[in-house]
């Protein structure tokens, strides 16, 4: 059964964007993006929001000939070409780059899906994770903790009604000082 992995950059208190929707904090170094890729490369599919689908298909469609890319930033313009994409949108009336626009999370056919066989599918887009948080269906989280402070911006959780609990199952530093740590359902089996 594949499941949903929610995997995002948030600095040190809890913020996946800067004022002004700024990312230029986000320290994703070689090290970083080839972590990203390798992780990436085995899932079945991006499922994201219009606004996280249209600034990835701003760059990545042709980021492999831009000379100023990295090995890493080329290998997954090709990686971002290729995944099919379900994009979640209510104003989209279509979608390029290998995407398929739905209009509503439907509970059902996000189960349909993840009963497929295949590998796991990377959900983007703070969004669209709070929808599918607050419909219980991220079975993993795996948050890139960022050493900045940025003391404003836009917070990755929302504010919930119930508590969720979830129980870390990996920790890893990355020489730049990103720090991932893995959480999964309590409950949920163990992927790694």
């Amino acid at each position: 059964m594949r499941e949903i992995v929610l995997a995002l950059s948030v600095s040190l208190d809890g913020f996946f964007e800067g004022p002004d929707g700024g990312l230029d904090w986000a320290l994703v170094d070689d090290e970083l993006h080839r972590h990203f890729n390798e992780r990436l490369r085995g899932m079945s599919a991006f499922l994201n929001g219009r606004v996280t689908h249209e600034l990835m298909a701003g760059f990545w469609p042709t980021a492999d000939i831009d000379p100023a890319s990295t090995p890493p930033m080329v290998e997954f313009a090709g990686i971002w070409r290729d995944m099919p994409k379900i994009v979640f949108s209510r104003t989209l009336e279509r979608a390029d780059w290998n995407a398929t626009v739905r209009r509503e999370v439907v509970v059902e056919e996000i189960e349909e899906l993840k009963a497929r066989p295949g590998g796991d599918m990377a959900l983007g887009g703070a969004d669209l994770a709070a929808t599918f948080l607050r419909l219980d269906l991220i079975d993993e989280y795996r948050l890139y903790v960022h050493p900045v402070l940025l003391g404003r911006g836009r917070r990755l959780f929302p504010e919930l009604d119930a508590r969720i609990a979830l129980r870390p199952v990996g920790a890893r530093t990355f020489g730049n000082g990103v720090v991932l740590l893995t959480y999964r359902r309590a409950g949920a089996p163990a992927t790694e």
